[in-house]
């Protein structure tokens, strides 16, 4: 996936309310872009941090650009818009890069399924049947290890969706948690057990349901990212 203008470099000065970031390009200019995140973005940003944002032109937008990727205090890269694991992903998908979910004949976007009103991310369909994948972007990391983590906040949301994906699979249905692992230098990956123990139970639970459990790292780049190799999560 290209991006679709040059990102252009600047300093963060701070991120707030969420979704706003202040910086200041090479060239001087401050700006305040879109934080497009809604996760706490621990360990991933620190002040003073490198970030690349691409700007807009659009007269409708409130904010003039949008933080797309951040070297890390750890000395990573990665990327902070979590819009971009979904198209990556289904472009992988449709590329064949993830093996364990080719050879489908049909993909379809955020289908509504399950009994606690949920949308599922991708629905595949294979002769055999369906698989249903749902998609969560990685970008917490650590200074002493090379495995990232999941989630970096509480998520009731992502642990309804393993609860969802859980009921699949115990009635035979195929249901696919798809880490895109959007961090550099990473070797595996875990569920942030320290940072949301529900979320982590309901991971384990969904495993023991039946659920396949896939991560795939990211090459990142100013210019494009792509999914790399297939990782391993750790239970």
């Amino acid at each position: 996936m290209r991006f679709a203008q040059p990102l252009e470099r600047g300093r963060l000065v701070r991120r707030y309310k969420r979704f706003l970031a202040d910086i200041v390009t090479d060239e001087g200019e401050a700006m305040c872009i879109h934080c497009p995140n809604t996760g706490s973005m621990l360990n991933c940003m620190s002040e003073g941090a490198r970030v690349w944002f691409q700007r807009s032109s659009d007269p409708r937008r409130k904010l003039p650009g949008t933080w797309e990727l951040v070297e890390t205090p750890q000395g990573r890269l990665a990327c902070v818009n979590t819009a971009r694991a979904n198209p990556l992903v289904e472009e992988a998908l449709l590329g064949g890069q993830i093996a364990e979910l080719a050879g489908f004949s049909a993909l379809k976007r955020e289908v509504a399924y399950g009994v606690e009103n949920s949308r599922v991310d991708f629905r595949l369909e294979f002769d055999g049947g369906p698989a249903y994948v749902e998609v969560k972007s990685v970008t917490l990391g650590f200074a002493d290890t090379a495995v990232a983590a999941f989630p970096d906040a509480v998520t009731l949301r992502g642990a309804r969706h393993l609860r969802e994906l859980a009921a699949l699979a115990r009635a035979g249905v195929r249901a696919v948690q798809l880490y895109c692992v959007n961090l550099s230098g990473v070797d595996a990956v875990r569920p942030a057990e320290e940072i949301d123990p529900g979320y982590a139970a309901a991971l384990r639970d969904a495993v023991a349901a039946g659920v396949e459990v896939l991560a795939y790292g990211v090459e990142l780049s100013p210019v494009e990212l792509r999914v790399g190799a297939r990782l391993p999560v750790l239970l």
